[in-house]
């Protein structure tokens, strides 16, 4: 497979470095990474000019002029150290595309080096801090499975050079070969098509219809009550802290879903987001490890959604809010958005009506749309959300819905589901309910089945066995073009006339029939019972679930 021509009126890709080329990221990286040490230097050479500023004194004291030639000369010294380290760490920081991976070397004192295979990464990231949008810099972030933080970062390049570097490191990972005759020449960026934005109006709604806002609402009518009641004014002051957290809070929301839009293009879901700070995602197919779509009561009133997903490499929600940010798929959108989300996610839904089926994940009660709810015997362990807490299956994806009033329908498709376990406590063996957890990577998205009944907990751990081992054999390669189902990936390789179309290599063994049908070995075989009657052998180890059960469990 060669790389797709690029479509009439796409821009040309420009030659890139021979592979396996080491290379050096911006002069300018270290400045706009070190910026902090020289506000830092400046600080503590400047704090004494400007508290005497502040407070009317004269600027420079009477012994000044003896010790200014020392003064200059100490942060002479300091500086030129610091540009020193600057240029030395800018020196030794290389990376290389080469043999699959994608390394990177660091550091002149302790040298370190990070490397990620291509076929394993899990999404990558062009990010633009406010100063490096200043100097038209921008960083790479390469995620991988199992990585408790970015696997790989080259900070920075120039916003063009990150863009081919991602557009040609995204074909690596997807298969895509170099033509052979140009192979300096860098992968063209993929086209992408627009599917939502997310306009500011409705992101600043979400947020004060939030769940913050209610209890600070609920905090500040009880002050005032207290305050009549016990003639104190004192319960204000309680608030000072919420409010400014809150403020912290809508702030930081605020700045990562600030201009939100998501594309799909043949290497992944592309999001682009941020007020001062930007950044674009890439997604890649298939990268997905499990999905939740959440409605607060609140946000009920205007039909609004959000969606978090589980990425290989992303882990858990950090303090900063930056995972948070990066494990959103969509902040707040209505329904026509979700379901636009979910066909990118899961371009087979693995049922005729889709639609139907979430809709009731997403509203339903009772059995709508076949889910399987928890039995009227436990309605008193969860007298509100027995009638919704529930599971249904498709071909593809295992999904669950929980929640009366903060609902919540979460997908893990099968080949996705790494471990399960069954959790039944005093209370749940007197009512003969059971909780089914399914076991995914690190992220905001827990799928855990509420107040099943124990026979369908137990069939269900059967039977998601099964599913999940078949669809992990499905699964053969690790590579995005050979792995997504509907593939429109496919289309564009097979179009790429003067590259692909030249493979009549499938061909001749699709119709070397002659090799085939005077084969009269075949036939004995075929018609000779005693031999292909045992073969029923395999079919009860693909169907059974009572052998893959105890295993996992």
């Amino acid at each position: 497979m060669t790389a797709n021509v690029p479509e009439a009126g796409a821009p040309t890709a420009v030659p890139v470095a021979p592979d396996g080329e080491w290379l050096r990221v911006h002069p300018a990286s270290a400045f706009v990474r070190g910026w902090v040490a020289l506000a830092a230097i400046g600080f503590f050479f400047g704090r004494d000019f400007f508290e005497r500023l502040l407070q009317g004194r004269p600027l420079f004291e009477e012994d000044f002029a003896g010790r200014a030639p020392w003064l200059v000369a100490g942060g002479g010294i300091v500086l030129v150290v610091t540009v020193l380290g600057f240029i030395l760490t800018w020196y030794f920081t290389k990376y290389q595309v080469a043999e699959g991976y994608v390394r990177v070397n660091s550091g002149f004192l302790f040298r370190q080096q990070r490397q990620a295979r291509l076929d394993r990464v899990q999404a990558i990231d062009i990010v633009q801090p406010l100063l490096a949008r200043i100097f038209g810099l921008a960083e790479l972030k390469f995620e991988v499975a199992d990585a408790g933080e970015s696997a790989v970062k080259l900070a920075y390049l120039r916003m063009d050079d990150a863009r081919q570097l991602r557009a040609t490191i995204l074909a690596r990972a997807a298969g895509v070969v170099p033509d052979p005759a140009r192979p300096q020449e860098a992968a063209p960026e993929a086209p992408e098509y627009p599917v939502l934005s997310v306009p500011p109006s409705r992101l600043i709604g979400s947020l004060l219809l939030s769940e913050q806002s209610f209890f600070v609402v609920v905090g500040g009518i009880a002050a005032v009550i207290l305050s009549a009641v016990t003639d104190n004014r004192g319960f204000f002051f309680y608030l000072i802290p919420a409010v400014l957290g809150l403020a912290a809070s809508y702030w930081g929301f605020f700045n990562k879903g600030y201009n939100f839009t998501a594309a799909i293009s043949p290497d992944g879901i592309r999001l682009r987001y941020g007020l001062l700070d930007t950044q674009a995602q890439t997604l890649p197919p298939g990268r997905v490890q499990a999905l939740k779509v959440a409605q607060s009561p609140l946000w009920r009133i205007f039909g609004w959604y959000r969606i978090q997903v589980n990425v290989a490499g992303y882990g858990a929600i950090e303090s900063n809010g930056e995972t948070s940010s990066r494990t959103t798929l969509l902040p707040v959108g209505k329904l026509a958005d979700v379901m636009s989300m979910l066909a990118l996610v899961l371009p087979d839904p693995g049922t005729p009506e889709p639609g139907r089926i979430f809709a009731a994940g997403l509203s339903g009660l009772d059995s709508d749309g076949g889910f399987v709810t928890t039995p009227r015997r436990g309605r008193f362990l969860a007298p509100l959300g027995w009638r919704r807490n529930g599971f249904a299956t498709t071909d593809t994806a295992l999904l669950i819905r929980s929640g009366r009033w903060w609902r919540e329908l979460v997908m893990v498709p099968h080949q996705r589901t790494q471990s399960m376990a069954l959790h039944q406590g005093p209370l749940a063996r007197r009512f003969r309910v059971a909780d089914l957890v399914l076991h995914t990577t690190a992220g905001p998205v827990s799928p855990r089945l509420t107040q099943a009944g124990l026979d369908e907990a137990r069939g269900l751990f059967d039977a998601q066995s099964a599913r999940a081992r078949l669809a992990r054999k499905r699964q053969t390669s690790e590579q995005w073009l050979a792995t997504v189902a509907p593939a429109p990936v496919v289309e564009p390789v097979e179009t790429a006339s003067p590259v692909v179309e030249p493979a009549p290599v499938v061909e001749p063994v699709e119709t070397a029939s002659p090799v085939v049908e005077p084969a009269p070995v075949v036939e004995p075989v075929e018609t000779a019972s005693p031999v292909v009657e045992p073969a029923p052998v395999v079919e009860p180890v693909e169907t059974s679930p009572q052998q893959e059960g105890p295993q996992r469990g």
